[in-house]
């Protein structure tokens, strides 16, 4: 297996960060719309609002990752960062989320001081759960019925990591 390299995406890397998201177990596992337009990813990633960064992972000149981390911006949360991320299809199960998850969690604990990192996920997804609990994250609520996701209603947990 050749090397995972972590970096900033580019412009150019829309249209294969649009496809990862087009996935069924990507789509499934985050809150983005099938056919999604190509305007919408080139909306949300050319312009990165202040506070956020995307990251992807490549293997082969591919793109087979991406990670959206957030630092909230309101005076009393700025210790707080929250992510979504999606790995393709293809490339499950293979160490490519844990790859990014540490990326994330070393730019939140040394680059940006961070104390808190929060994310959703569906409690169905297993290998999510499994994923962030391995980087320290703990469930710390849940939601009934958050969202709606091939014809029902799922819910989520809410998990956090706070660095003390």
């Amino acid at each position: 297996m050749s090397e995972i390299i972590i970096r900033h995406s580019e412009v150019a890397d829309i249209p294969e960060i649009k496809r990862i998201y087009e996935g069924k177990v990507a789509s499934s596992g985050t809150l983005q719309l099938p056919y999604s337009s190509m305007q919408l990813w080139q909306s949300r990633l050319e312009n990165l609002p202040t506070g956020f960064c995307s990251l992807v992972a490549e293997q082969n000149s591919e793109i087979i990752a991406q990670v959206g981390f957030e630092v909230y911006q309101n005076p009393r949360r700025k210790h707080v960062g929250s992510f979504g991320m999606a790995v393709k299809d293809s490339h499950q199960n293979q160490g490519v989320g844990s790859k990014l998850l540490s990326e994330i969690t070393n730019l939140a604990d040394n680059w940006l001081n961070l104390r808190r990192i929060e994310i959703t996920v569906f409690t169905d997804n297993e290998a999510a759960i499994c994923l962030y609990k391995k980087h320290g994250f703990t469930i710390e609520g849940e939601s009934p019925d958050y969202a709606f996701r091939n014809g029902k209603y799922v819910s989520v947990y809410h998990m956090g990591r706070v660095r003390t």
